[in-house]
């Protein structure tokens, strides 16, 4: 009996634990390196607006490399977003790009 439910404790705490690595519970890696996150924020601003779930998914792309780039949350900085109708959007020389971006993307447009 006392060894049924040591199995089945053992069995349990397996599929807990396969659970937790298949749902990818775990810290994402980040999807770019420092070095390219710096070089994309070196040549870019990113507007974004609290609450914008596209400026997540698009902050989640960097991960721990988001704080690389130069970011103006609209939502407490509006005086510096009078041009900015969507969110996220990317000002790369002067050009205002609207919209999430993969990393592929964002460096063909910096020449990062």
């Amino acid at each position: 009996m006392k060894k049924d439910l040591i199995i089945t404790v053992v069995v349990i705490l397996a599929v807990i634990i396969l659970a937790y690595v298949i749902m990818g519970i775990s810290k994402p890696s980040p999807l770019i390196d420092k070095d390219v996150a710096e070089c994309i924020g070196g040549k870019t601003t990113l507007y974004v607006q609290l609450g914008c779930h596209a400026c997540e998914a698009q902050e989640e792309i960097f991960g721990e490399n988001y704080k690389y780039l130069n970011v103006v949350d609209c939502f407490y900085e509006r005086e510096k977003c009078e041009d900015i109708r969507v969110f996220p959007t990317w000002k790369i020389d002067e050009e205002l790009i609207e919209g999430a971006y993969p990393i592929e993307k964002l460096k063909g447009l910096t020449g990062c």
